[in-house]
């Protein structure tokens, strides 16, 4: 299993504020769904941020997103740990298989690959 990427998921007072202010450190928009926006830096694609009104098909809302190489397969070791499984494993729509997991400190992590 590897990581690929972690995303931070920001809840903006002000999406077109937030839009305007990273844009001011140098990123610009890579993905633009209505409820979720991401922007990368041109010079270091891996380098983002997403900022989200809301998750259009789970419950909650996540903090963070980490992208792996085996969605299924770190879903089998989280679920097997015992951890909190918020939302689970399935395709969406926009192409990420993805679940959500409560790490220990109660933040909601979306993992996610990319199908």
């Amino acid at each position: 299993m590897a990581v690929r990427r972690v995303v931070p998921n920001l809840r903006p007072r002000s999406l077109p504020e937030s839009r305007e202010f990273y844009g001011l450190l140098g990123f610009e928009e890579v993905m633009n769904h209505g409820w979720i926006t991401t922007l990368a830096s041109p010079s270091s694609p891996m380098a983002q941020v997403s900022l989200t009104t809301g998750d259009r098909t789970a419950p909650v809302t996540p903090d963070l997103s980490v992208e792996v190489d085996d969605v299924d397969a770190v879903y089998a070791v989280v679920r097997d740990s015992g951890a909190e499984i918020v939302h689970p494993l399935q395709d969406e729509e926009w192409g990420v298989r993805r679940f959500f997991v409560r790490d220990p400190d109660g933040r909601v992590v979306n993992v996610l690959s990319h199908r």
